[in-house]
């Protein structure tokens, strides 16, 4: 009974984990405001009035925007990129080229790790501040330089700070953020976002048709559209999951059926016996309800342990996501063991307490 059971729960355990981080990582932190728009592409000369158009057209709302250049990494400490040995997780920074941005003051939605920010008006030598985990990944650490390829031109600056960055936010980020100097007088391109929670489809296709007509160089991405694609994705992937997990769990039903006809015979001969010695029909079942939840707490225990060891597995270094161990399918595992063994032990002994005495015991 507890390897029948243990390893169809086991299953059932490691799919319930895969499927809570999967919807926790991918739709679970994704924000309640999302931005509306992303505008790409806005050249310097029509910043000012792109703002204006979006101000005309919008009653309430909240537009943020960057500058934005592209640069390629070509060295790391003065080290060829291509002469680096890089983690697969950390290679794409340094494949192609990366969107890159400078600011005087850190982004709202990145927490500094280790270093500082530079000061309002830094003009000293080029800083840079890069991503915690791309940085680890790439080796890495305060005070190392990066060489980029902006334009056609080299630059090198040095790592100032590290920064958190919540992708999950959707908001502006960038894997580096250069100090304000590093780009005097080079010319580049802006990115916006624009964020009104109240904001009707009707205001959208408004503020759309508006942006096209005006800047017709301008390309918008809806932010709606692109999450209703990933939310659908996520519940297909929900249902295959639990529909993998719903086959799991009536095998191992099946599985701990048979196992308890297998035991009947000694079942009965065990009762009968103790029924001859003077047992109740309610000392038998009493006895027989602790026997199956010993069973089926010792069937929990192995199946939360091996079902979290598979699922942290697959999470964190198969699908290289972050991992949360999630008590609630801890909690509703352990029950649905208890349910099953208890609720199919005592069906099968009430059958068993009902043979006659005599019978069984002239087979013995």
């Amino acid at each position: 009974m507890v390897l029948s059971l243990g390893l169809g729960l086991t299953l059932l355990a490691t799919l319930a984990l895969i499927d809570g981080n999967l919807r926790h990582q991918i739709s679970g932190n994704l924000p309640e405001v999302a931005p509306n728009f992303f505008f790409l592409d806005i050249q310097a000369h029509e910043v000012e009035d792109f703002v204006s158009l979006i101000e005309a057209e919008t009653a309430g709302g909240e537009l943020q925007r960057v500058p934005m250049l592209r640069g390629r990494i070509t060295h790391l400490n003065g080290v060829d990129v291509r002469e680096i040995e890089v983690p697969p997780e950390g290679a794409w920074v340094l494949r192609g080229d990366r969107g890159i941005t400078y600011s005087d003051t850190r982004p709202e939605n990145a927490s500094l790790t280790e270093g500082e920010w530079w000061p309002e008006g830094y003009k000293g030598d080029p800083l840079v501040s890069f991503t915690a985990q791309e940085a680890h990944e790439l080796g890495l650490t305060l005070g190392d330089t990066i060489t980029v390829n902006v334009l056609g031109r080299s630059l090198t600056a040095r790592i100032a700070s590290l920064r958190q960055v919540e992708w999950e936010t959707l908001a502006m980020n960038f894997v580096m953020v250069f100090s304000p100097n590093s780009f005097a007088g080079a010319p580049h391109a802006w990115l916006a976002t624009f964020t009104d929670k109240d904001a009707t489809p009707a205001d959208e296709s408004r503020i759309l048709n508006a942006v096209t007509r005006a800047f017709p160089t301008v390309t918008t991405v809806g932010v709606k559209d692109a999450l209703e694609i990933v939310n659908e994705l996520v519940a297909q992937l929900a249902i295959a999951i639990r529909a993998a997990a719903a086959i799991a769990l009536i095998a191992s039903v099946l599985v701990l059926s048979g196992a308890l006809a297998a035991g009947n015979r000694a079942r009965i001969h065990d009762a009968v016996v103790l029924k001859t010695l003077g047992a109740t029909r309610r000392m038998l079942v009493r006895a027989f309800v602790f026997e199956y939840l010993l069973i089926g707490l010792a069937t929990a225990v192995f199946a939360l342990a091996a079902g979290a060891a598979a699922g942290w597995y697959v999470v964190a270094r198969i699908m290289n996501m972050p991992w949360t161990f999630l008590p609630e399918v801890a909690f509703s595992t352990v029950v649905l063991a208890l349910l099953l063994t208890v609720g199919f032990g005592l069906i099968g002994t009430w059958r068993v307490l009902g043979h006659k005495a005599a019978p069984v015991l002239r087979n013995l």
